[in-house]
This record gives C-alpha cells, sequence and structure tokens, in this order.
C-alpha cells in the first residue's frame, strides 16, 4: 500500500532524538521514513504491552537501529514515535 497524501507526525521524544543526529545520520533515517512511507507494513507489529507499534528495523551509520511508528489507516497518518539502538528500546518505548 503506498500512501500519496500521508500526513507524518512526530512524538515530542522522537523530535528530541532527532535534533541529536548528524547529518550523516538524518539521512539514513530520511531513508527508512521514506521507506515506511512506501511500505507502511514494512515494520513488525509488536504483540502485548506495544500492541498496535510497528518497529522498523534499519542501518543508520552503520548502526543497527529500530524505528516504532503507528499507523491510522482511516486518516492516513503515520506517527512516528521514537528512534534509538536495541538496548532499552523497547523498555523506554513503554513509558
Amino acid at each position: 500500500m503506498r500512501w500519496v497524501d500521508v500526513k507524518i507526525v512526530q512524538t515530542k521524544q522522537f523530535h528530541r532524538v532527532v535534533k541529536k543526529l548528524h547529518a550523516n545520520q538524518k539521512r539514513d533515517l530520511d531513508c527508512a521514513v521514506k521507506s515506511v512511507i512506501a511500505d507502511v507494513y514494512i515494520g513488525e507489529i509488536k504483540v502485548g504491552d506495544l500492541a498496535g507499534i510497528r518497529v522498523h528495523k534499519f542501518n543508520m551509520a552503520g548502526q543497527h537501529t529500530l524505528l516504532a511508528y503507528t499507523v491510522d489507516e482511516n486518516v492516513l497518518v503515520l506517527t512516528l514515535l521514537t528512534l534509538g539502538t536495541h538496548e532499552n528500546f523497547y523498555r523506554d518505548l513503554k513509558r
């Protein structure tokens, strides 16, 4: 499914993380977000406490990185929740 008129929303937590990234890391993140927009089902859907959240795994500046997002198909909204390495990622996402 490809969304043409998708609205992308960032949480405050996601925005704080992105502000600290270097230019090359932001380029890798942009590519990852574009791949999510091209196929919103690319991320692995979570269950349990994180039900409804999808996580896309990609490499950012040579480091394995996770991007958490939700999709509202009714109003075509993609909400970017958080970004980070695997260490404590899911614990922080639950908060």
